[in-house]
């Protein structure tokens, strides 16, 4: 049986990018699908043919299920590719995209049915043998009846929106008194993220750990496992980390878990590639959570150490073929870890950041070190979608080696124009917990200040390599200048001696610093004190310095007059000014106004105009990439007026209300 000679993409970002350089190395053609906020989006450069399906927002675009089969009946596609998110597990797609000719790289209509009820699956998996959480999942589901449920199941215990996914829809409760909130909140979500609101009940296992097992299955009866992924270091049930294999378990564990996952897809008929997660208690029993049918975001650490293409099993499966191998030609090598990098400010509860990629830089990339990317510079971050940029995926011979490849490569990334989560994800991979493999799903939510805080005070050669790059800048900046560079008095003198001035800012007020370089010592005074460093050598990106008896290696990063030292496991920010220049040091708010923290849709407002508030009293709620985010009130006051209406978009800083802080 042939391949497919072409195929449509319905995604777009990293995993759109992903399926089309499979596509490219087997010769299929492949078809992008892309909204109007996407037109020049890297999955439409990259793809070999590309239609426009609809308006920004997701609903009138990737989520328009007649547009996208159109697109792929008009540009002559033999079959569609959903990747994850967005269609990939709708039941109705797939069966429209059967019934118009067309092959569903994915399992049967039947199959994401039994499956895209968590509540039936569960029973279906109890049926077959596979472990559950004790729960509810049935009909009912007025407020009373799962309140009743709720107490009979006891506390602490997780609300899950039945028909969700990506850590949407799900609240934990540890008391009966907070239940009616968190299901009300939990149904609002759930329906404005997945459409419906059923949710289930289950018992929350305490200090849990995320274990999960990927999955194969063709149209020829075989069903096999290719091994598990760990993804237990989560914050508020999203992954950041995923590895494989996973620290916790051992090898009667692991074959315990694979025996049950296969059992969990032949429970299904499934078809093609899926991912079957396991909730994991600390004394090692485990429970079926559910079957994720589609290709998993962390699907490339499973790549990188069986050493196989997914996309291609996913597309030859589809085609007809029979599975490329057999469980016992499965083979495992090495670890492999990934982190997901976003446009997101950890400092500012996460919030998703939107707008133009000004600079970016990225790892060289090779066997042991992988980016799965969906933007480039220049590429413009859409409010409408998941702020993810890139995956960073590493490979080595043990654990404790991914790890160290792991923060080497963190080392070489860095975003300027829009907020990112490296620095955060480097605290992370250096964390006790993390590097012990002791990390469970709620460490972090526990211990989110502890990971975000920076351990101790910066190391003065951060400040001599900053002190240093901000020189060879401005010498840069002067040799390339038409005009006399002898003019230039903070830096130029007849005899290369003369000081820089140059203003440093490191997360305080701007210090002004006198910068000497004579043959290779750095001389670097300021209001703080004074100190000297030898430069060995150096440039405008890199130096190797040695200071107070000890050898150090650091490089940077420049945009404009913000600036990025590195020492290979730490970074420090900082912003330049020359003495007589302006600078832009940030914008601080009128007073009197609170406003959107970050772009998204304004879903409830619960105060009106005249009406007096508490420091921390709710205010509004936002939604932001189908999470939801509490507006609450700075501190004592009263509304004088509510500026912005239920529904509608908002972006960053954008005024919803006017009010007035009480006066002592």
């Amino acid at each position: 049986m042939s391949l497919f000679e072409k195929i449509l993409i319905a995604n777009r970002g990293e995993i759109a990018c992903r399926v089309m350089r499979t596509c490219k190395q087997l010769g299929i053609t492949s078809v992008a699908v892309y909204s109007e906020a996407d037109r020049h989006a890297e999955h439409v450069r990259m793809a070999d043919e590309s239609v426009c399906i609809g308006l920004p927002e997701a609903s009138a675009s990737y989520l328009n299920k007649q547009a996208v089969l159109d697109a792929a009946l008009n540009t002559g596609c033999q079959a569609i590719h959903p990747g994850y998110g967005f269609l990939s597990e709708n039941a109705e797609f797939a069966e429209m995209v059967e019934a118009a000719g067309l092959v569903f790289i994915g399992p049967k209509a039947g199959s994401m049915r039994a499956m895209g009820s968590k509540a039936g699956a569960k029973t279906l998996m109890a049926a077959h043998g596979v472990p559950v959480v004790p729960g509810y999942g049935g009909e009912l589901q007025d407020p009373e009846h799962l309140q009743a449920e709720a107490d009979a199941i006891g506390y602490p215990l997780m609300i899950k929106a039945a028909h969700g996914g990506g850590g949407k829809g799900m609240r934990i409760v540890q008391e009966a008194a907070a239940f009616a909130a968190a299901l009300e909140s939990c149904q609002r979500e759930a329906r404005n993220a997945f459409g419906k609101d059923r949710v289930l009940l289950e018992r929350y296992i305490e200090k849990p750990r995320h274990i999960e097992f990927q999955i194969f299955a063709d149209s020829h009866g075989n069903t096999i496992h290719l091994g598990e992924r760990e993804c237990s270091a989560q914050r508020r049930f999203q992954k950041i980390i995923e590895e494989s294999p996973s620290p916790f378990l051992d090898d009667a564990g692991r074959a315990r878990m694979a025996e049950a996952a296969v059992a969990a897809a032949r429970a299904v008929d499934y078809r093609n590639a899926g991912t079957v997660e396991f909730i994991v208690a600390q004394n090692g029993e485990f429970f079926f959570m559910e079957i994720n049918s589609r290709l998993q975001v962390e699907h490339p650490v499973t790549e990188m150490v069986t050493g196989l293409d997914l996309v291609q099993w996913q597309l030859e499966v589809a085609a007809g073929r029979p599975l490329p191998l057999m469980q016992d030609a499965i083979r495992h090598q090495g670890h492999a870890i990934e982190v997901r990098l976003y446009a997101e400010n950890p400092d500012m509860n996460f919030m998703p950041g939107s707008g133009c990629i000004r600079q970016l830089h990225l790892p060289e990339t090779g066997a042991s070190v992988r980016i799965d990317a969906g933007f480039r510079q220049g590429d413009h971050v859409s409010v409408f979608y998941d702020p993810m940029l890139a995956k960073l995926i590493v490979h080595a011979d043990s654990r404790e080696a991914a790890l160290h490849r792991l923060q080497d490569a963190l080392a070489g990334c860095q975003i300027f124009g829009l907020p990112s989560n490296i620095g955060f994800l480097e605290n992370l991979a250096a964390h006790p917990s993390v590097q012990r493999g002791e990390i469970d799903t709620g460490y972090l939510d526990r211990n989110l200040d502890a990971v975000l805080k920076q351990p101790g005070q910066l190391p003065a050669w951060h400040l001599a390599a900053a002190a240093y790059f901000s020189l060879k800048a401005a010498e840069h900046a002067a040799t390339a200048n038409a005009g006399d560079p002898w003019s230039q008095r903070d830096f130029w003198r007849p005899h290369g001696h003369g000081a820089f001035r140059i203003a440093l800012k490191h997360h305080a007020d701007f210090e002004l610093f006198r910068i000497r370089l004579v043959g290779d010592l750095l001389s670097v005074a300021g209001d703080s004190g004074s100190f000297e460093a030898r430069i060995r050598s150096g440039n405008m990106a890199s130096v190797s310095l040695d200071m107070d008896g000890k050898h150090h290696d650091l490089h940077c990063f420049r945009y404009e007059n913000a600036l990025v030292v590195h020492d290979g496991r730490r970074r420090s920010h900082w912003q330049i000014r020359i003495p007589g220049n302006d600078i832009n040091d940030g914008t601080t708010l009128s007073d009197g106004f609170i406003r959107a923290p970050m772009p998204g849709k304004l879903v409830l407002l619960k105060v009106q105009s005249g009406q007096t508030v508490q420091s921390g009293d709710e205010l509004a709620v936002m939604e932001a990439m189908k999470m939801e985010l509490s507006i609450k009130a700075p501190g004592n006051g009263s509304i004088t007026g509510v500026l912005a209406e239920t529904g509608s978009v908002l972006d960053a800083d954008a005024g919803i209300f006017s009010w007035e802080p009480a006066h002592d």
